[in-house]
Parts: C-alpha cells; structure tokens; sequence
C-alpha cells in the first residue's frame, strides 16, 4: 500500500509544484514569463490562456474521482511542457531541452502511480 501512496504523492506534489508556479507567472503574465514567450516568438496574450488551462489540469489531477478528466488533464500537462520543450529546442538548440526530462519524469511518475492507485483500490479509501 505505502509502495503506491508515497511515491504517488511524491510525484504528484512536485508535478503540482512544477506546474502550479508557471501556471500563475503566466496567468498573471510575470515580467519573466513575458520575456521567455517573447524570445520563443509567441504572442503574450496566450499566456493567460495556458496559465489558466495549466491550472484547470492540476486541480483536475488533485480532486478525488473523475478518473476521465484526469486522463485529459495529464494528457494537457503533456502537450503543454512538449510544446515548451520543443520550441526551446528550435529556438535555443538541443541542450536547452534535455532540462524538461525533469518534467516528464514528474508526469510519468504521477501518471503510473496514478494508475496503480486506480488498479488497486487505494483510490477507494483516500484520495
């Protein structure tokens, strides 16, 4: 049972970490977060867009039930720090991307104990 929950919790707390604090930089369009979209070539007034969508998608993977938005909500995260990596590969070369392994690790990590949880029953007692 502690073989799923605390690897579970581990994961997702710091996917929640890592994607909560870009989410509000960019929902409130921080001074930093403007500068990186506007060195990548992407209009700012998406980055309220995707703050807010990041943010829908972490309290998705925190509340209990719901196993369907779950699975959109992890998928989201995917697409959202793929999209990222790959435009600071082209923008900045391929070094700069091997710093989002960190990410995908996070959101592999919650995903698979998410799914462990699930196969389980541990979801049943606690969420």
């Amino acid at each position: 049972m502690k073989k799923i929950i605390i690897p579970y919790w581990i994961f997702t707390v710091l996917l929640v970490l890592f994607m909560g604090v870009g989410a509000i930089t960019d929902t409130i369009k921080a001074t930093d977060a403007v500068k990186l979209f506007e060195h990548l070539g992407y209009p700012d007034y998406l980055l309220p867009f995707l703050g807010i969508a990041k943010i829908l998608g972490v309290i998705a993977i925190l509340i209990p039930g719901f196993p369907r938005i779950k699975e959109w909500a992890y998928a989201g995260l995917l697409f959202d720090l793929t999209g990222a990596m790959y435009s600071t590969i082209v923008v900045d070369g391929l070094t700069a991307g091997i710093s989002f392994l960190l990410g995908y690790i996070m959101i592999a990590g919650s995903y698979i104990y998410y799914h462990r949880r699930l196969k389980s029953g541990l979801l049943n007692q606690t969420n």
